[in-house]
């Protein structure tokens, strides 16, 4: 038998399994607008996906390397950009938007950086503010007993699962707090491309690996996080 992923999410876990800025241009030669139909010409939506497959290329330098996205499996409007958004947070704060299933960094003058996301199915979502109190690369993934009972193959990792490409928590996880206790949720890492876009765990917010790192690595402990009603 094999863990369900939806219900890993819960507790700050996340599935796996069943997840830019756009700069358009047009070039062509002198000889007109039929020219724009031959080879070597390149279109808006060409130069985003070469923009998306830099940015979401293979990461072999980690700790356990992390495999590039197939970006065609993501909707364009996930990719990371930054946006126009207007905010009274302070810069570095992260807002989570379920409805949208966006993440923002709010960068001040505003702009933010925007990620795609996987959010809480129905009946897991919640709204209000937290901190992040702890971060960890490549954590290890222990069950709650929530999910073993419902789930008792899990029960194999209540010691706890190390991490790795298949550990539910994925290369990175910022876990968040509200007044000094630990929420079980978290914001982490997803290597499921088809995920991005949809409600699918218990509360926990995913990115793509590669958007995930580019947060982390700018996001101390003790940052804001304001998780928007859906």
């Amino acid at each position: 038998m094999t863990i369900d992923r939806k219900d890993a999410a819960l507790g700050g876990f996340a599935p796996r399994a069943p997840f830019l800025s756009r700069r358009g241009f047009l070039a062509g030669s002198a000889a007109g607008l039929g020219a724009l139909s031959l080879g070597g010409c390149v279109t808006a939506d060409s130069a985003l996906m070469a923009e998306a497959a830099t940015i979401y290329g293979p990461m072999p330098d980690e700790k356990f390397a992390i495999p590039a996205v197939d970006i065609k499996k993501v909707n364009p409007k996930y990719y990371r950009r930054t946006v126009p958004y207007a905010s009274k947070e302070v810069p570095g704060t992260i807002v989570v938007d379920p409805g949208q299933y966006y993440v923002y960094r709010i960068e001040g003058d505003g702009v933010a950086t925007r990620y795609g996301a996987n959010v809480g199915r129905d009946g897991f979502l919640w709204s209000g503010d937290a901190y992040v109190g702890r971060k960890s690369e490549w954590a290890t993934w222990t069950p709650p007993k929530e999910m073993i009972k419902r789930q008792p193959e899990a029960a194999k990792y209540a010691r706890g699962m190390p991490g790795g490409l298949d550990n539910p928590l994925g290369a990175r996880t910022l876990h968040l707090y509200q007044n000094g206790a630990y929420t079980l949720y978290t914001i982490y890492a997803s290597s499921d491309p088809e995920s991005i876009g949809s409600g699918i765990t218990s509360g926990c917010v995913g990115l793509l690996s590669q958007d995930m790192i580019h947060l982390y690595s700018r996001t101390p402990v003790k940052t804001k996080v304001v998780v928007l009603p859906a």
